[in-house]
């Protein structure tokens, strides 16, 4: 009854938003979705703050034995990130797609809207499920949702092929799933999480273990099967890829930890630790390796967040080896990094892709050679995504640097304790890689966006968006400065979540981690204060003196032009060779030839793509060809055939029910 009672709840929902006039949908939407959000927010509250962990729903009898749904405590802050996720991609919405409405059609405006509450109260639902059935009933609703989601400018041959290929790649994934759970349900009569404790006891763990990540590594982008995220992030809307960015890939990396927390200290836990920081730091040095290479605002921040994909696995890798070893120091230091990390990312990268839209709908473009000089035409929206960049590149005073120095004291604590050394050091170097690299990424991205001057005339006639964008963007803002500027309270929070993986005393989050985040909390507000002073002396000293501007002296120099800016190919080019191997360069135009003394006005462009994400595209494409072909055979134009297919079906169907199989 409970998915009956879904059904009809969401078709109530879609249409209250269908009968809502054209200017109107979005704010219904927002109403409803503010409503889940106002209850799970107040419900996780009471949870991580010690409350009783409720009963959502329960069902005697399924294909998966009885199911259940519960918050608990990992479940309660999973439905934190998803209510303000969903709340500020709502809210945005208003704004971004308001230009669209006079070429899209009522109908069209609707299923949209819809789509995104059902996406909404699916990610719910997956969070909240302790069976498997209830959350494969979920996660496909997410799937489907998602990708009508991504299809709203399906007129546009990319933006279709990107969802054809993220729909593909997401239903392997849910067949893995279904296998997973189906072996469960097998050994054990019930294909509930907390059943697979048991099975690991008395099965081999890694097998199961291994379908299972790759089911939900699939959702969460990890190495290789990332391949889906660079294309169906910049085909969709800038809403709807930051919630799927920010949010929807976070159920990946939910069902990765509960089912880690599940081997409990099994000597299978080791050999998961293992796998999982490996993952952890192909996936991150891959993608910020090609987020550094892009040239597109939208494929850059959709590489960034497989880079953080990588930067949680590892931090979630070194927990499992830290509670394999019984260094509970590590594995504390390690799942809080994780989880904290995973809501920090939920944030900036929220607020990034917003900045992402924002330059897309006022400028019409998102490539990097075609920007410039926007700070001074969208100045709010350059101190936004200034506090975005900073937070993604683990600077402080902002969140990044809180999850990220966690993650860091995991892995320093395993060298020095002399446990997993070696795996402890690879982290480390990987860890400090990428962060390297993310900083000249995002250095990359801003400068070249937002400083210097306007390379086109769209960019030098853009203007600053509306009140609406402005108030969304502020909505993680808040929450990026809150963990900045208090990261006790923050990781307090996270420590509490932590104890579905390792059980700690009450106090030990503070015995173990307090003197560290205090002096970073010291810290960080001892820079606010020393930049404040600099600030107040520099306004003082300046008050009295003169300030003249005057023509740029030089030997025949006269002015600058928009040629000598760095494109974003040039500022990377360092990067190229590192990049090589791991990407396929496509070029238009010509460079300049060594042998031009006055060369003519030359036009360049270089684009790097994936080298994994050509491999797969190849095999499915191909698999879609040669099932065509076969599928057209059927084709015959005769009456008879098709009724014979008919009754074939039919006979099918009746031979599955006598075998009880359906």
């Amino acid at each position: 009854m409970l998915f009956l009672y879904t059904l009809l709840f969401l078709l109530l929902i879609a249409v209250a938003i269908f009968a809502a006039p054209l200017r109107c949908k979005a704010w219904t939407a927002l109403g409803v979705i503010a409503a889940g959000a106002l209850w799970g927010i107040v419900r996780a509250a009471l949870v991580l703050g010690g409350g009783s962990q409720p009963l959502l729903w329960s069902l005697p009898e399924t294909l998966f034995g009885g199911d259940t749904g519960s918050m608990d405590l990992l479940s309660a802050l999973f439905v934190i990130i998803i209510s303000v996720g969903g709340v500020a991609a709502t809210l945005y919405s208003r704004g971004y797609l308001e230009h669209t409405l006079p070429q899209k059609s009522t109908s069209h405006v609707s299923l949209h809207y819809a789509s995104l509450v059902v996406m909404f109260y699916a990610m719910l639902g997956v969070v909240c499920s302790d069976g498997g059935f209830s959350f494969l009933f979920f996660w496909e609703l997410m799937t489907v949702a998602s990708f009508l989601l991504i299809l709203y400018d399906a007129q546009r041959r990319e933006v279709a092929r990107a969802a054809l290929a993220y729909l593909i790649m997401m239903h392997v994934g849910f067949i893995l799933l279904v296998v997973g759970f189906v072996r469960l349900d097998a050994a054990c009569g019930t294909g509930s999480f907390a059943a697979l404790a048991d099975y690991f006891r008395e099965h081999p763990a890694m097998p199961l273990y291994t379908v299972f990540l790759l089911g939900f590594g699939m959702k969460a982008g990890m190495f290789p099967m990332h391949v889906w995220l660079p294309e169906a992030h910049p085909a969709a809307p800038s809403h709807v890829s930051a919630l799927m960015s920010g949010v929807m890939i976070k159920t990946g990396i939910y069902g990765i930890l509960r089912i880690t927390a599940a081997l409990g200290d099994l000597p299978a836990l080791h050999t998961a630790g293992v796998v999982l920081l490996v993952a952890g730091i192909v996936t991150g040095v891959w993608g910020v390796i090609l987020a550094a290479t892009q040239n597109d605002v939208k494929r850059l921040l959709a590489y960034s967040s497989i880079e953080n994909i990588g930067v949680i696995l590892i931090g979630v890798g070194i927990a499992a080896l830290g509670k394999a070893s019984g260094n509970p120091m590590v594995a504390l230091c390690g799942i809080c990094g994780a989880l904290m990390h995973t809501l920090n990312h939920s944030l900036f990268k929220t607020l990034l892709f917003f900045g992402a839209g924002n330059i897309l709908s006022q400028t019409h473009t998102t490539s990097l050679d075609n920007l410039g000089g926007l700070a001074r035409h969208m100045p709010l929206t350059a101190i936004l995504f200034l506090a975005g960049t900073v937070a993604i590149c683990a600077l402080p005073p902002l969140n990044g640097f809180v999850s990220e120095l966690l993650i860091y004291l995991g892995l320093l604590d395993g060298i020095a304790s002399g446990s997993n050394i070696l795996a402890s050091a690879a982290g480390l170097a990987a860890l400090a890689l990428i962060g390297g690299a993310v900083v000249l990424a995002f250095t990359k991205l801003y400068g070249t966006v937002f400083l210097g001057a306007p390379r086109t005339h769209e960019v030098a006639e853009a203007s600053e968006v509306d009140n609406t964008r402005i108030t969304a963007m502020a909505l993680p803002l808040a929450g990026i400065l809150f963990i900045g500027l208090f990261p006790g309270m923050a990781v307090g929070v996270a420590a509490r979540a932590a104890d579905f993986f390792v059980r700690t005393p009450a106090d030990a989050s503070e015995w173990l981690m307090g003197p560290t985040l205090t002096a970073a909390g010291r810290t960080v507000w001892l820079l606010i204060a020393v930049v404040g002073v600099l600030l107040w002396l520099r306004r003082r000293l300046l008050r009295t003196r003169r300030i003249t501007t005057g023509p740029t002296w030089g030997c025949g120099f006269t002015t600058t032009n928009v040629r000598m800016q760095y494109t974003g190919e040039s500022f990377s080019e360092g990067l190229q060779s590192v990049a090589r191997p791991l990407t396929q360069n496509s070029g238009k135009g010509a460079p300049v030839g060594k042998g031009e003394i006055f060369p003519d006005a030359h036009s360049f462009d270089i684009g790097h793509r994936d080298r994994i994400g050509r491999l797969f595209a190849a095999w499915w494409v191909e698999l879609l060809r040669l099932i065509n072909q076969r599928v057209m055979q059927l084709r015959t134009g005769k009456i008879n055939h098709y009724i014979l297919f008919a009754l074939a079906f039919l006979a099918l169907v009746f031979l599955l029910s006598i075998l009880n199989v359906i």
